[in-house]
């Protein structure tokens, strides 16, 4: 970065007074008038034929205002997903089935928002129940019932890579096996999925505020069901109280209200209980994986067979897709030379399964961390050691993996080394041994995880406009919308860098389809390699442009102007400078602006080396995180501070999935983890204070030299806290365990171990 500059250096989020102080704008803090509230009737059963929904009680109801069933909207099925065949699309709302405990059956609007759940508990429902299918290995067995007929079959996607017709583990002295279970997560975010939908006088059609990650796909969607032009629906995400991957998703709920607002002509306002969004939204991960893992006796990795069954949920889009990129990031950072991958997504009678923090990423770094630290124990080398054996060595990069990942480049043993460092690893480990010798009841585990992820998915463009107002202050859209991760803040850094201007003069706009012409979103972290790249491009194109006025201005050659502070001189003549405002005065009617659709060439790989220390109560079973190191590599980093709070969050979800999350249902498909008193989210009470690091190997493939960072704080804390766990109960012939490792399954394990011991 350049010396003196903002970039590059922590700067406190600028929207944070606002938010802290209750100044926030949320869906439901929308204000409209005259508006009616939306409230939607959901199954109470996994699987049924629906004889008949009787609405007639509801309608009669004090201030209720229609009910609606999917007869009277008569909306068409969702636009299926690639590559997924079109039997399995999905009704706004339940018609002839239903297919998982929570689906929408029908609508009820009234005057109140008491007033509509009334309402809709007097709704009666008359279900055929059908046999449910909860578990993706029963999905696939002889025999199952079929939760699509037309289909014939509940694989509803399939996915190949890598050297599938050879024999992989052929040149292996030894090969490790093992079956393991991602389990399903729910995203919790803190504020619910909801929509207020208002007519709009002004343009004929809608103005809309979502909770979304990706405010043009919810316009488009909204658009398409109410019949109008894309532009004459206007979607805005002003605050979002996070989103993790699910709100990138259309809802069928958010096109009914919107399509109830259009028809009443009224606006109309739905937002989640916390019970829906547990029930509803969609849920991540959701995997059953068996690995072997072959090697020779010195350590050298040979090979990898792999299988994935899948899990998408009732309604099969992004999640049945994202077993491919588990196979695209299975080889992790190791020097695997054959990969056989093979993966299988199935319907069940459960919620939608959708991307998730780290989308398929996480799933192919357990698989593989926790199978190399098998592999270790097999050869009785320590995990750091034989994972330094099979690194990718920097010289290779770019390189392409045994399943067609495209690394652009990386330098992970320095990540590695540097981690193991700040751990005091080797004073770890001798504290383990001694705990081990005297009996200690608090055993020390230590794990590890050498990751590496993809980032730049979605789109693979983006757009980004500056414009220079008469004022001299500066205008920046961007097609990225923020969920929490501070771009107001680092856009303002970039560009104030870039023109010489103080971060309080530049506003950013973002997440308005009436303002910014276009965007794909936030999603994949991609915000700053694509989202910054293309308003570092637009500065770029504007400073040009901006050279040839102000020489006119000066009477200089364009050649000899530069950015001074506030404006533009000519080079080496201090006195001789024009402020912003009067360039921008000098472009005339068009003004002074650049608009950008940038477009990234391929995908990025950030990686890193985590430590994760636990203590195990063999007494209780407990496992407790009590250290936490972390060396991450994103590229150039412009807001080290924002960074860090991306790494901390991301280790906090990954380390809940070690530890303490799950989605469970019964045979049945009724859920059992409905709120938070049932649902094991972590507080901070759970977590340790986080040591983080950072190495920066910059990607070629933006002119920023930015990777993603949204997500690695989850790809490899995971991985590295259930290691932990594990290396702590090694010692009692423990081999693994699936997470979640609750203190429930801790015990048993161990007293499974010492009863197998006796015997």
């Amino acid at each position: 970065m350049v010396p003196g500059s903002v970039l590059g250096h922590p700067v406190r989020r600028r929207e944070d007074p606002r938010l802290v102080t209750g100044a926030g704008c949320y869906v439901d803090d929308v204000p409209v008038e005259s508006g009616f509230f939306a409230v939607f009737v959901r199954s109470t059963v996994a699987h049924a034929r629906l004889r008949g929904i009787d609405t007639s009680p509801a309608e009669r109801m004090p201030g209720v205002i229609g009910v609606f069933t999917a007869d009277a909207l008569g909306l068409p099925a969702e636009k299926g997903f690639p590559g997924v065949p079109d039997d399995f699309v999905r009704p706004p709302l339940a018609k002839e089935v239903v297919r998982f405990v929570g689906e929408p059956l029908a609508v009820v609007v009234a005057g109140s928002r008491a007033q509509a759940v009334d309402a809709a508990a007097a709704v009666t429902v008359d279900y055929e129940p059908l046999p449910a299918v909860v578990d993706p290995e029963a999905a696939v067995a002889e025999g199952a019932p079929l939760l699509f007929p037309s289909a014939g079959t509940n694989v509803c996607y399939r996915v190949e890579a890598g050297q599938t017709d050879q024999d992989v583990l052929a040149e292996a002295e030894v090969v490790v096996r093992a079956r393991m279970v991602n389990q399903r997560l729910a995203p919790v975010p803190l504020e619910p999925n909801g929509l207020v939908a208002a007519p709009d006088p002004e343009s004929g059609g809608l103005k809309v505020w979502a909770s979304c990650q990706g405010a043009f796909q919810v316009r488009d969607a909204i658009a398409a069901a109410v019949g109008l032009e894309p532009s004459k629906v206007r979607v805005i995400a002003q605050d979002v109280g996070g989103g993790f991957g699910p709100k990138m998703m259309v809802y069928p709920e958010q096109v009914i209200v919107a399509v109830l607002a259009a028809r009443l002509g009224r606006p109309v306002r739905w937002v989640e209980t916390r019970t829906d969004n547990l029930m509803t939204m969609g849920q991540g991960r959701g995997q059953v994986q068996e690995v072997e893992l072959g090697a020779r006796r010195d350590g050298t990795f040979v090979g990898m067979r792999v299988r994935v069954l899948a899990d998408a949920g009732a309604y099969p889009g992004l999640g049945a897709w994202l077993p491919t990129f588990t196979g695209m990031m299975v080889s992790g950072v190791y020097r695997i030379p054959r990969i056989d991958y093979r993966a299988t997504s199935v319907v069940t009678n459960t919620p939608v399964v959708t991307a998730y923090r780290g989308a398929g990423r996480p799933e192919a770094t357990s698989l593989i961390e926790r199978v190399v630290d098998m592999m270790a124990a097999e050869l009785g080398l320590d995990p750091a050691e034989l994972r330094r054996r099979n690194l990718f060595r920097p010289e290779e990069f770019p390189l392409t993996t045994a399943t067609g990942g495209g690394y652009d480049s990386g330098d992970y043993a320095r990540a590695l080394d540097q981690a193991l460092e700040l751990a005091r690893y080797q004073e770890l480990r001798r504290e383990q041994a001694a705990r081990r010798e005297r009996g200690a009841s608090r055993l020390l585990g230590i794990g590890l995880s050498t990751y590496v992820e993809v980032t730049g998915g979605g789109a693979p463009q983006e757009h980004g406009s500056v414009e220079v107002r008469p004022d001299g202050s500066v205008l920046v859209l961007s097609g990225t919308g923020p969920t929490g991760q501070g771009h107001a803040t680092t856009y303002a850094q970039l560009v104030a860098e870039r023109l010489g201007v103080p971060m309080e003069r530049v506003e950013v706009v973002y997440s308005d389809t009436g303002r910014v012409p276009s965007g794909y979103g936030t999603v994949g972290s991609r915000s700053m390699q694509m989202g910054g790249a293309a308003i570092a491009v637009a500065c770029s194109e504007l400073i040009d442009r901006a050279r040839q006025l102000a020489a006119e201005l000066l009477e200089a050659d364009p050649a000899d102007i530069e950015i001074t502070e506030g404006g533009l001189g000519v080079r080496g003549v201090p006195t001789r400078a024009v402020p912003w405002s009067e360039v921008a005065a000098r472009a005339g009617e068009g003004g002074l602006v650049a608009r950008v659709d940038y477009r990234q060439q391929g995908f990025t790989f950030p990686f890193g080396a985590h430590v994760a220390v636990v203590e195990v109560d063999v007494e209780t079973g407990e496992a407790r995180l009590v250290r936490y190191v972390a060396v991450d590599d994103c590229g150039h980093v412009l807001n080290p501070l924002l960074a860090e709070g991306q790494v901390h969050g991301g280790i906090a979800q990954g380390a809940a999935q070690a530890l303490f999350e799950e989605v469970v249902f019964d045979a049945e498909g009724n859920p059992r983890t409905t709120s938070l008193l049932d649902y094991g989210m972590p507080t901070a009470n759970e977590l340790p204070a986080m040591e983080l690091g950072r190495t920066v190997t910059p990607t070629p493939l933006n002119p920023l030299g930015v990777k993603g960072i949204g997500e690695s704080g989850t790809i490899g804390s995971g991985a590295a806290v259930q290691n932990a766990v594990v290396d702590a109960l090694a010692h009692l012939g423990i081999r693994h365990l699936d997470m979640p490792l609750t203190p429930e399954k801790v015990w048993n394990a161990i007293r499974a171990a010492r009863a197998s011991r006796v015997a």
